[in-house]
């Protein structure tokens, strides 16, 4: 099993191992210590330097507190996940730690080991505040559970300049669409260059590049379709997206099996692949490479899909069971003042959730990002178990990896419907 099926699977048998041991009684958030520990998977050049910035903001408002990093590195929390549902199941559980918005967080909530944050909400005034969709997101039983770091575009294609001038390819703009990409990723080839850099060695950027295919297809309505459970997935839309990704496929990097995501982003940022379709953590990365903006590389929505936000949301909880409750509330609240959003974002190539951040300091990139994040419809992600449950995530990767081994779209189907059938199934 991979390190993203094992973290689905993990999380999946937690719920129904915590659902039979009942709810768990919330240590007090009013005991003073001295301690505090955070769990996250960020350990890249650009991660790194993002989460020292939260640190930084806690430190200096609780400098009498020993907040210990625990971060553990795998791409989109695949190793740090299943360690946390080791501890979790121990019931020796972190006081902080990373997750993702939307059914993420509230699986946790659901089960009773994240504890409610509603006086953060409350003392930072964040229901006004934060952008709607991912205010919703965050919350379960009417309170929140988590707050979030900030929000990263998911639906985004990223290109070396110089590689495509000198294979005479014109840098993709608004409009851009999947046949013009395809055609661009022939003229690459013939040029010798690698054309479509992938850090396959980290599951999730493979299904990030289908995701984007598929929301290509079937746009915002669908999408929300799919999450309401109201969609086929043999429909003539599907099948045209599973065929675009096969052809996608053939241009990818015969390294892809060996890199990283963030070893991929250092690629392209080096000249050594041409586009790569990854969530914008890839701009932090490819800034930290020294790579510069506008000179060296640029971005654009993935192909017909400029109309949308799929947003990957990282987001901080507390447990319940926390040992330093006082000390862990106290970090989610440092998260959400907006001179730690923007610190925080800077690194990360993240946006800003609250409202009123003026964010004219942020590169052009990430300026236009907000902007499309305030003004077009926030979609959640499947890869990172945003939009649906763990058992359909599971699913999902499952289908996408069958896909690539059969090229049998009925067999993608298969997987798909047995998931949604899994995920119908009451817990207990």
């Amino acid at each position: 099993m991979t390190d993203r099926r094992h973290a689905a699977a993990a999380v999946a048998a937690l719920a129904l191992t915590l659902a039979a041991c009942g709810g768990n009684s919330p240590t007090s958030a009013a005991t003073n210590t001295k301690q505090l520990e955070v769990v996250s998977w960020w350990t890249s050049g650009s991660e790194a330097a993002a989460l020292d910035a939260l640190f930084a903001a806690f430190r200096q408002s609780n400098p009498d507190v020993d907040a210990v990093n625990g971060a553990v590195a795998g791409g989109a929390g695949s190793k740090a996940i299943v360690q946390l549902a080791k501890r979790l199941q121990d019931d020796d559980p972190p006081d902080v730690w990373q997750t993702f918005a939307g059914k993420s967080v509230r699986g946790y909530a659901s089960r009773g080991v994240i504890r409610s944050v509603a006086p953060v909400f409350e003392r930072e005034d964040l229901p006004a505040e934060m952008h709607p969709t991912i205010l919703r997101s965050v919350m379960h039983d009417g309170r929140p559970y988590g707050v979030p770091t900030g929000a990263h575009r998911s639906n985004i294609l990223w290109f070396n300049k110089r590689l495509l001038e000198k294979a005479g390819v014109t840098p993709p703009a608004s409009g851009y669409t999947l046949a013009a990409f395809l055609a661009d990723l022939q003229k690459l080839k013939a040029s010798g260059a690698t054309a479509l850099c992938l850090g396959g060695k980290d599951r999730f950027t493979t299904i990030e590049l289908f995701e984007n295919t598929l929301l290509s297809a079937i746009g915002s309505r669908g999408w929300k379709d799919m999450v309401a459970d109201e969609f086929d997935w043999r429909s003539d839309q599907v099948h045209m997206a599973l065929k675009r990704f096969g052809a996608m496929l053939r241009y990818t990097d015969t390294q892809a099996s060996r890199l990283t995501w963030d070893q991929a982003t250092k690629k392209l940022a080096s000249g050594g692949c041409a586009f790569e379709s990854m969530n914008d953590s890839a701009f932090g990365e490819l800034i930290a490479a020294g790579a510069h903006e506008s000179e060296d590389f640029g971005a654009t929505a993935f192909p017909g899909t400029d109309g949308s936000f799929l947003a990957v949301v990282d987001v901080f909880v507390v447990a319940t069971k926390a040992k330093n409750a006082k000390n862990a509330l106290a970090f989610l609240a440092d998260i959400s003042k907006p001179t730690t959003q923007l610190a925080f974002s800077t690194s990360k190539g993240s946006v800003p959730v609250l409202r009123d951040i003026d964010v004219s300091s942020l590169t052009a990139y990430q300026r236009a990002s907000s902007k499309t994040l305030w003004t077009s419809p926030v979609l959640l992600s499947i890869a990172h178990g945003e939009a649906m449950s763990p058992e359909f995530q599971e699913g999902f990767y499952d289908a996408v990896s069958t896909y690539i081994r059969t090229r049998d779209p009925d067999a993608f189907a298969d997987d798909l419907e047995d998931a949604v059938s899994k995920d119908k199934i009451p817990q207990r």
